[in-house]
């Protein structure tokens, strides 16, 4: 943005809009955006779509919008960590965004998913300390039904591998998710987190989700996450990409059958999909 004056110290937009961190203005961006972490993921996921433009690229925020299979579209990485994530959701909902997929990475805790599979979040754990800036402890981190379904859809019909069920979001990657610091540091509270989640039927650690789902819903904007588990804490693999190509193809097909249900109304798609005519 340059040196260009913004509205004011509270408004951090420049005259025609465009967002102080993001870099993109109203117009610039679709009703529907998926979230990676990584930078490089926008690539990646923007490759799949019929066609793509750079919006801005700033900090490790990157956007492309474009089109896939017909849909209108847009990717914006968020970085690490729920801080971050939440500066580019409060920006992506002021210029018109309104459902949002994050797309990432995440550690199982459990064996009986493999290094590879797809898991699709229906709530968080909320570890993380940005969301409770908006909310108290107590209130819940839930993923939109409407996004849940669909990215449901999308991997039931390409064929790969999935979980539903409880991600736990926190704040660092070490220490936050049972792993030891420098020297072996380990705190009790690091050590009892893990095997408690595990008892408790949580499926892995991740960092953003809680965050996104809880301020999607105190906005009346609609959230959901598909993470592919690069590691699993159990049987103590660690293989970094696996499953990320999966996540991205299930993410971009989520949005074509979001898009329909849309178009139609999330119940009468949903009639539909299940033979019932109505």
């Amino acid at each position: 943005m340059g040196g260009e004056r913004l509205r004011s110290a509270n408004v951090a937009e420049d005259s025609s809009g465009r967002q102080y961190h993001i870099g993109a203005a109203p117009g610039e961006v679709s009703r529907y955006v998926l979230l990676p972490g990584d930078p490089g993921r926008t690539e990646i996921i923007s490759s799949e779509w019929d066609e793509r433009r750079l919006i801005a690229r700033h900090r490790e925020f990157v956007t492309y919008t474009g089109k896939y299979r017909g849909v209108p579209i847009s990717v914006t990485s968020t970085g690490i960590g729920a801080p971050s994530t939440l500066i580019a959701v409060e920006e992506l909902l002021r210029i018109g965004a309104d459902t949002f997929i994050r797309v990432g990475t995440m550690g199982a805790i459990r064996s009986d998913i493999r290094v590879g599979d797809l898991v699709i979040g229906v709530g968080a754990v909320r570890f993380e300390g940005a969301s409770k800036d908006y909310a108290p402890p107590e209130y819940p981190a839930i993923a939109h039904p409407a996004i849940v379904s669909s990215l449901i859809a999308a991997a039931r019909s390409l064929g790969v591998r999935f979980h539903v069920g409880i991600v736990a979001s926190t704040d660092t990657f070490y220490l936050g998710q049972s792993r030891p610091g420098l020297n072996g540091l380990m705190t009790p509270e690091a050590a009892r987190r893990l095997p408690l989640l595990r008892e408790l039927g949580v499926l892995g650690f991740e960092m953003e989700s809680s965050a996104l789902f809880t301020v999607s819903q105190i906005y009346g904007a609609r959230a959901g996450c598909v993470c592919a588990a690069i590691a699993n804490r159990a049987t103590n693999e660690f293989v970094p990409g696996a499953g990320v190509r999966d996540a991205v193809m299930v993410a971009n097909e989520a949005v074509r059958i979001l898009a329909g249900m849309d178009r139609e109304g999330e119940w009468a798609w949903a009639l539909r999909a299940a033979g019932i005519r109505t």
